[in-house]
């Protein structure tokens, strides 16, 4: 028997830490890199484009001006100040939030009243603070002043509720 031994027998191909890195660097990460570029090729195909289908109302989508001309019945009667108190006004001054008077506060309102009934309908229509501006929206300017008029009335002012401008009249 002998009793020889040969290492060389026994041992693979890699020898050196830089085969090893080597042989990782091409048995996993070179195939999950090839798997990915295969993926997106794959599913890049034929993907139907946000619109495609109804291509004339996404061209429009994409195209349209930022501004847009809402058609509104201008002899509807006028809403009330209440009406657009309720609808408009309540959620915030009818709890106080975000700093809101309350309606029927005269402490609240006293300063507010003092600054004249113009100041009162500009502060509504253009914002001030946390309350956002409410002209332009649902509700006209002049029912924007009612609904001004009815909470500050109800506070102790007493100021009288706008009424639209007159039509003009036709002729020379």
């Amino acid at each position: 028997m002998s009793t020889t031994h040969h290492d060389d027998a026994h041992t693979g191909p890699i020898k050196t830490p830089k085969q090893l890195l080597a042989a990782v660097l091409y048995a996993f990460v070179v195939p999950v890199f090839v798997i990915i570029g295969l993926v997106m090729y794959i599913t890049s195909a034929n993907k139907l484009a946000p619109g495609a289908a109804n291509p004339e109302r996404a061209i429009s989508e994409r195209i349209q001006k930022v501004g847009r001309v809402e058609i509104r019945d201008a002899n509807r009667p006028l809403q009330s100040g209440e009406q657009v108190f309720n609808a408009q006004c309540a959620a915030c001054h009818a709890t106080g939030a975000a700093g809101a008077p309350k309606v029927a506060d005269a402490g609240a309102w006293g300063a507010r009243i003092q600054t004249g009934l113009e100041s009162l309908i500009q502060s509504a229509l253009k914002g001030k603070n946390a309350m956002a501006a409410q002209g332009g929206g649902d509700f006209s300017d002049v029912e924007i002043a009612r609904a001004v008029v009815y909470l500050a009335n109800s506070a102790g002012a007493s100021f009288t509720a706008p009424e639209p401008p007159a039509a003009p009249t036709e002729g020379n």
